[in-house]
């Protein structure tokens, strides 16, 4: 396995993304935050002429490209974000892996176990940096979360995660309601629900998933047809220490159980943790008495994401969200979308 490159300064990096993006211009916000690292905006392929366009006028003198193929030929980009449709990170980070730069792609790294398991060969056999754009990773929720539950135990030993997303509603005619686009039902927020799961469980390993969806009614009403993703998926992933999580993300729940319970509810043998976005909730037995505490969480610090990356690069920090670490939350949608297919447990898979 060849070493990592190490530079000795962030200006050095010099990045490009892979899709500048339409309503939420996701380019611009990641340039920007690499920016701020130090890191120095480089290069944009983005399709879309206007898109390109608003690149250069966001960030001028940057490079513009029509494709990937045609930036790795002639930028002299060292790391590249893709942007870009779930199933499309495999080839695109692969490709990248081979032309010799580090490679940061938007959640989920990418849709199946395979695939992590390549991208992950690859980026170690070039001795690069792969990750995901785990943000969230630092949102003031978990953050909070994992000071009152992992440090400070306020319930105890965790036994049980409950995971809920979602509504009901007609999903939107865009790519993230293609399955073959984006995965699937649970991809979308499911990989940050369990990615936040995962910083409570610590290293427990996952032992196996149990999968289940309801699919077709939305199918009939979106441009998809078939190919929409499922009406609702649920699955139970059961972890080596005892531990249980469950993850339903849903458009035909008309009782959201996120409203009153949380986006995760964690249930400890001393209490129960319900987290939310903004606030938390921990309920607890105390001399018999059930007592509540409630407040706000912290504020987040998504900025630590780009400020990791360009410490590793320059040899001052070990990466966070390593391709293994980030590999977790796929490996368990992976199985829960194969279990809910043929309709028995899948035993999880360490290479």
């Amino acid at each position: 396995m060849a070493k990592t490159k190490k530079y000795k300064k962030a200006s050095e990096i010099k990045v490009a993304v892979v899709g500048y993006g339409g309503a939420f211009c996701m380019g611009k916000k990641h340039l920007l935050e690499m920016q701020k690292a130090g890191m120095v905006p480089t290069a944009v392929v983005e399709l879309d002429p206007e898109r390109l366009k608003a690149a250069t006028e966001d960030f001028p003198g940057i490079e513009t490209y029509e494709s990937t193929r045609e930036m790795l030929k002639t930028s002299e980009a060292t790391l590249v974000v893709l942007i870009t449709p779930h199933n499309t990170h495999a080839p695109l980070a692969t490709q990248c892996l081979k032309a010799g730069r580090h490679v940061v792609a938007e959640k989920p790294l990418a849709i199946t176990t395979a695939e992590c398991d390549r991208m992950i060969r690859a980026a170690k056999d070039k001795g690069l940096v792969l990750s995901t754009y785990h943000n969230r990773h630092w949102d003031g929720c978990i953050l909070e979360g994992v000071d009152r539950i992992v440090k400070n135990k306020q319930i105890g030993e965790v036994v049980r995660i409950e995971c809920h997303m979602g509504g009901y509603g007609r999903p939107k005619d865009w790519w993230r309601s293609s399955r073959t686009f984006s995965g699937g039902v649970m991809y979308d927020w499911g990989v940050h629900l369990l990615e936040y799961s995962l910083q409570l469980l610590g290293d427990s390993k996952l032992a196996e998933v149990s999968g289940f969806a309801h699919e077709g009614f939305w199918a009939k009403r979106v441009k998809w047809g078939e190919d929409t993703n499922e009406d609702e998926g649920h699955l139970v992933a059961r972890f080596d220490n005892g531990a249980w999580l469950s993850l339903t993300v849903t458009t035909l729940d008309s009782l959201p159980k996120a409203a009153d319970r949380g986006q995760l509810e964690i249930t400890g043998t001393k209490g129960t943790y319900v987290m939310n976005q903004q606030r938390y909730k921990v309920i607890r037995q105390v001399n018999g008495e059930t007592t509540v505490e409630e407040g706000d969480n912290r504020p987040g610090r998504q900025d630590r994401f780009y400020k990791n990356i360009a410490d590793h690069l320059t040899g001052k920090a070990e990466l966070v969200i390593t391709p293994e670490y980030s590999r977790r939350p796929i490996h368990i949608l992976d199985l829960g979308a194969r279990s809910a297919k043929a309709g028995t447990t899948k035993k999880a898979k360490y290479e």
